[in-house]
């Protein structure tokens, strides 16, 4: 069977670490829905807020009020790629030991956190998380700050940031979304 006739049906991942257009340009770099490597469309927006703060604006969520992530969700084919691939390789893109923050940019909208969409998610998530720590955090004495949690309401972000590193390509980009290892 090829993975173009797969019975499974697409799932979704959210993940957020840093700036938002650098973590869905990354994943994209790497993941081209046009190669067909498992990941079928990706939308950055927001998530993981207070309930009363609905429908948040970048301003509102920039002012740090509203407790929500820059997060990116991402449709993927499990048929040809793997949640566990997507979290080992979100670990690999971003300093996942900071706190509220990514390189210089600073605030609770720039954590990095795990909104998981059910148990089974929630259990790769912990498993994923605990090898990564294991093997290229403890070494170093450093501890993963990454929040898993379940997903809430997403709020899609503004047009303009959809997809703004491939529009503006000398856009800014945190320094710390790379292939760590």
């Amino acid at each position: 069977m090829t993975s173009s006739t797969s019975q499974q049906q697409p799932e979704i991942a959210t993940f957020a670490a840093g700036c938002f257009w650098g973590v869905e340009h990354i994943f994209l770099k790497h993941y081209p829905p046009a190669e067909n490597k498992g990941i079928l469309r990706t939308a950055v927006g927001y998530t993981g807020g207070k309930t009363t703060s609905v429908d948040p604006s970048y301003r509102e969520v920039c002012t740090g009020t509203t407790d929500h992530a820059e997060a990116v969700r991402i449709e993927f084919d499990p048929s040809i790629v793997s949640y566990a691939e997507l979290v080992e390789f979100f670990y690999r893109t971003h300093d996942p030991v900071a706190v509220n923050r990514q390189g210089p940019d600073v605030g609770s909208q720039y954590r990095s956190a795990i909104f998981t969409h059910g148990q089974e998610q929630r259990s790769i998530a912990e498993r994923v998380t605990k090898e990564v720590q294991d093997k290229h955090f403890t070494p170093k004495g450093q501890l993963i700050a990454t929040e898993i949690q379940e997903a809430g309401p997403w709020y899609d972000a503004e047009d303009y940031h959809q997809l703004y590193l491939f529009k503006n390509p000398s856009g800014y980009q945190c320094p710390t979304h790379y292939l760590h290892w």
